[in-house]
């Protein structure tokens, strides 16, 4: 079981909860968001981009309707499994590696208004202090039910694989940066829109294991990185069931993973990272801003616009070089054969 160390609305970070990331790697605290407030104008703002991909669609002839009747969960399943496709870039607040000429991206006011959150920053200011930098490299996780996925190719195992939709691999947030952000604080926050029980597909972690230094990690076309089983210690595992509202914490050298969802409902996740200002992103092509500065509070990035012209004006300009690769683990590593 899970150590539920949090307490309700609580700013800060208490002193067993300090000792139980500096020993673990790790640190849920509950109840840190409002699900009504902080969360719900997320998942409007979602069912919004779904009907836009929906209208974009139907255009193309690639659906038979735009399925404005269904539910978020059910229309999101129909059009994946017409399509024979997982549209998650869509709803990203990333772009992808490779070309990003035409790289739908989802930049809007309520997931600027949760990378500014000042619950989040509060905690974050705990763990890395009061200088604290948006990291680019960050995404939005939807996870539909694999049981309503007939259209989706599967693994050997019968199961959806990889970041975008299916179970995540064992891996390190610090393995998908570059190695000039080895020795960047980056901290991992981990936001749940939705309940993330284990039927859910919800956080594995390897308590511990920030110990360890950063693991070797291999690449695969289905998968992306990930660690191979040789290396974890799964004694040390811990699933992180947590509801909306809760918030996990994370250092960038913690080993996790996330299982399949298995239930009847679609899990929807933040996935962000925040490091000291000044200090190398591991994505230097990418835009991050200044969420919080003790020092010089005109430093901060407040303008939902400009966050979001920063990424057009990176998706331009990426659309017209060469993007060198994001990762240092070779496809081809022997080490990995």
């Amino acid at each position: 079981m899970l150590h539920n160390i949090g307490a309700a609305n609580m700013p800060h970070l208490t002193p067993s909860q300090l000792d139980h990331y500096r020993e673990n790697g790790y640190v849920i605290v509950e109840n840190l968001l409002d699900p009504t407030a902080d969360l719900d104008p997320v998942l409007a703002e979602y069912e919004k981009v779904l009907g836009e991909l929906a209208d974009e669609l139907f255009a193309k002839k690639q659906i038979a309707s735009t399925y404005a009747d269904l539910d978020f969960d059910q229309r999101l399943c129909q059009i994946y499994n017409e399509t024979g496709q997982v549209h998650a870039q869509h709803f990203d607040i990333s772009l992808p590696q490779g070309n990003t000429t035409d790289a739908p991206i989802a930049v809007g006011p309520s997931a600027f208004a949760v990378l500014r959150n000042e619950k989040l920053l509060d905690i974050i200011e705990n763990l890395i202090g009061p200088e604290i930098y948006s990291n680019p490299v960050q995404h939005i996780r939807i996870k539909p039910p694999e049981q309503y996925l007939p259209g989706i190719p599967k693994d050997h195992h019968g199961r959806i694989a990889g970041f975008a939709v299916g179970a995540t691999p064992w891996h390190q947030d610090n393995g998908v940066v570059l190695p000039e952000a080895d020795e960047t604080d980056m901290l991992t926050v981990w936001v749940p829109l939705t309940d993330a029980f284990r039927e859910h597909g919800c956080i594995e972690v390897v308590a511990g294991s920030h110990r360890d230094g950063l693991l070797h990690h291999c690449q695969s076309n289905g998968i992306g990185l990930f660690v191979q089983d040789k290396h974890l210690d799964s004694d040390r595992v811990v699933t992180a069931q947590m509801k909306r509202g809760d918030v996990l914490f994370m250092h960038r050298l913690t080993c996790h993973s996330s299982l399949p969802n298995v239930s009847d409902k679609v899990r929807i996740s933040f996935d962000l990272r925040y490091n000291p200002t000044g200090q190398p992103t591991g994505r230097p092509l990418f835009p991050g801003f200044v969420a919080r500065s003790r020092q010089d509070p005109t430093s901060e990035l407040r303008d939902t616009e400009a966050w979001a012209q920063s990424w057009y004006d990176t998706r331009e300009k990426l659309s017209r070089v060469d993007v060198p690769t994001f990762n240092r683990w070779p496809s081809n590593d022997p080490v990995c054969a």
